[in-house]
């Protein structure tokens, strides 16, 4: 267990707790739970950052680091969908799509097969984090910006797929 892992694990505790405060009926209920999904935002940052300068990356780590953010995407998209601040239809493909990133990945890591975030799928992570601030201001252009998010979701999707069958090529081409 290392600093990076345990911030992931930091950011899967503040699932449930995003969850709570956005269904309380504490003053501000809304731009706090907001927050806690920009706390969780930077530390999905600082973790990535410490995991790489200082040499601790995990298998584990990079498994669980995209899982937490994926949970957290689509707990905030669903709370956000349930209070009307959201379309479902944004929730439903997401949902989708991540559903089947997290069993594409389940598969591959069972295959001994990791592929590591890159900039397509960073990139897509900002533009929710950024989509759901933006929303949190102005729900008009947070859901253009959710749009926006939604596709680059799925350009992430398709590079991460390019990645998968350029690896299997090369595997394919070694072994002949």
């Amino acid at each position: 267990m290392n600093l990076p892992n345990i911030l992931t694990l930091f950011r899967l505790f503040l699932i449930p707790v995003f969850v709570l405060v956005f269904f309380s009926s504490m003053e501000n209920s809304l731009i706090t739970s907001i927050t806690i999904f920009l706390v969780a935002g930077a530390t999905d940052v600082l973790d990535g950052y410490i995991a790489r300068k200082y040499n601790l990356v995990t298998k584990w780590g990079m498994v669980l680091d995209p899982l937490a953010d994926k949970l957290m995407l689509l707990t905030v998209l669903v709370c956000l969908a349930i209070k009307d601040y959201a379309p479902v239809w944004i929730v439903v493909v997401i949902a989708l799509k991540e559903v089947f990133m997290i069993i594409s990945g389940m598969f591959l890591f069972s295959k001994n097969t990791v592929i590591p975030s890159n900039i397509f799928g960073k990139a897509s992570t900002l533009l929710f984090y950024l989509s759901v601030f933006i929303l949190s201001l102005d729900e008009n252009l947070g859901d253009y910006m959710l749009v926006i998010a939604v596709i680059s979701a799925f350009i992430a999707l398709i590079n991460y797929a390019l990645i998968y069958f350029k690896q299997k090529k090369s595997e394919t081409s070694k072994q002949k």
